[in-house]
């Protein structure tokens, strides 16, 4: 997914042929980082649900569990229709969208197992598998990309891999007694609410940080990426959404501290990882106060990252370039050793003549707080010092989301699920110098650029046809794409097909 990405739920089209038509192009995929990310919402029907079939028979205890197998399938389409554009890739710049009409979509099938090792420990493994097709083959968009499920290294064929291979250990301090359904990647059982939790291994980063409950799983909420978590949160991770590494969480009654650290990618948006993460690595530290407020429940967590990382400083690369103009974005006798983008832009500044071990931090505040026991609101904020190029999630530089999600027993539909969320990002002044030069940065660059804020707004519906089936329309609107005023406003229309068992 073109940030990476992670982990979600729904879908109902009625109006759009879309999600069909995405469906019958793949059948299996499996889900990611942008993509990958909020804890799967509970299981609902024991005709489709291993666990309690098993359960009902005598044969397995949902409590107290010393093994669990779920599965998950996803597919969705985009239909983006024309928009205004007066330049596309000018000079050969390649990180443009593309304004005629498009179809893209994303189709991925998930396993989950879990098994109890010994006292507070768990092991778990995510196959997966996906399939799709980006819009303008991920180009042109910062941080609204319209389908959290694409990663950017994926294709039409359908590619099978191993997302999360990881062990948990948990070691209770006391307090009062916290209920675990079983559930994907959690095993049924019981904890003190006072504890630490340790994992290590290969997961996504948003399988621990950033959990808001009324966004809950993007495979049944929002289809798009400014939602799912932070825009401008460059967390490390490979092409998919993937890390290796380890965090530490402390719970105390109301209070909560995590701890990672995780691998980067080799190089910029890249699938190999770099493994010494004594050198290079992604640091993330939250702290979260769960609260009752006119007796709903709500949250506040304060997030900050520190990215050590092989990447491109935007001044440097426009100091170079003006220094030496042979190091530009396309130089057939001076060709850039390092990654490039493939632009062909021969009068642009490179980010891959200055690529070294370069700082980024950035600091994110997020708020979620229940109406009534069916109705929340959240927002998020983030910002990041934006002096060097996106190393693996969005290129935004700062973002902000809120957003309602509403549950269906709120009107007599238990399991449907409806919401309405805004979102807007921005770059810095010299990553906007940058691109206005001509520049390209991993997913954005349209040669030319009139700097403005990226925005969307999204409503969706989620219909529960079956008990363990949804489906859902979505609109998204998006304005000035890539962060550039002189193209747009972008029109996206979405279906989703999202089953569980």
């Amino acid at each position: 997914m073109r940030r990476l990405c992670f982990l979600p739920r729904p879908v109902r089209p009625a109006a759009l042929a879309l999600g069909v038509l995405a469906a019958g192009r793949v059948l299996l995929a499996a889900a990611p980082a942008r993509a990958q990310a909020a804890p799967p919402a509970e299981h609902q029907d024991a005709a489709f649900d291993l666990m309690n079939v098993l359960s009902h028979a005598g044969l397995h205890d949902l409590g107290d569990e010393s093994w669990n197998v779920y599965g998950q399938f996803t597919t969705i389409g985009s239909w983006k229709l024309p928009f205004a554009a007066p330049y596309t890739n000018a000079n050969g710049s390649s990180n443009s969208l593309l304004p005629d009409a498009e179809l893209g979509f994303t189709g991925t099938f998930t396993l989950f197992f879990g098994l109890h090792l010994w006292p507070g420990g768990e092991a778990y493994l995510v196959p997966e598998v996906i399939a799709e097709r980006p819009l303008s083959g991920l180009h042109g968009i910062g941080g609204a990309i319209q389908d959290f499920e694409l990663q950017k290294t994926g294709s039409e064929t359908p590619q099978v891999y191993r997302s999360r291979t990881f062990l948990r250990q948990t070691f209770g301090l006391g307090g009062e007694k916290v209920v675990k359904d079983s559930d994907p990647m959690q095993l049924g059982t019981t904890y003190d609410r006072r504890r630490i939790v340790l994992t290590a291994g290969n997961f996504s980063i948003l399988d621990v940080f950033d959990r808001n409950s009324v966004y809950g799983d993007p495979r049944r909420t929002f289809f798009n990426m400014a939602f799912m978590t932070y825009s401008s949160w460059d967390f490390p991770s490979d092409a998919r959404g993937y890390s290796w590494g380890g965090t530490v969480e402390v719970y105390w009654d109301d209070w909560a501290w995590r701890f990672g650290r995780i691998t980067p990618p080799q190089q910029p948006n890249q699938l190999p990882q770099e493994f010494r993460i004594w050198q290079y690595y992604g640091d993330q530290l939250e702290l979260e106060h769960d609260h009752v407020l006119f007796g709903q429940e709500g949250a506040v967590r304060v997030l900050g990252y520190r990215n050590q990382v092989d990447t491109g400083s935007f001044n440097d690369a426009i100091a170079a370039y003006q220094a030496d103009p042979s190091k530009n974005a396309y130089n057939a006798q001076t060709a850039c050793p390092g990654l490039t983008y493939g632009s062909t832009n021969a009068t642009a500044p490179d980010l891959c003549w200055v690529r070294r071990t370069t700082t980024k931090v950035g600091v994110g505040l997020d708020l979620e707080q229940h109406l009534t026991p069916d109705i929340g609101v959240f927002f998020r904020g983030m910002v990041s010092d934006g002096r060097s190029e996106v190393d693996a999630y969005n290129p935004a530089d700062r973002s902000i989301a809120v957003g309602v999600v509403a549950r269906g027993p709120a009107w007599h539909r238990e399991f449907d699920v409806a919401g309405v969320g805004f979102g807007m990002s921005w770059i810095s002044d010299e990553h906007a110098r940058y691109l206005a030069m001509g520049g390209v940065d991993g997913f954005v660059g349209d040669g030319h650029l009139r700097q403005a804020a990226e925005g969307v707004v999204e409503g969706f519906y989620s219909f529960n046809v079956l008990r363990a089936v949804w489906l859902a329309p979505d609109y998204q609107f998006l304005w000035n794409p890539g962060f550039n005023a002189d193209r747009g406003p972008v029109h996206i229309l979405g279906g989703k097909v999202h089953a569980e068992f």
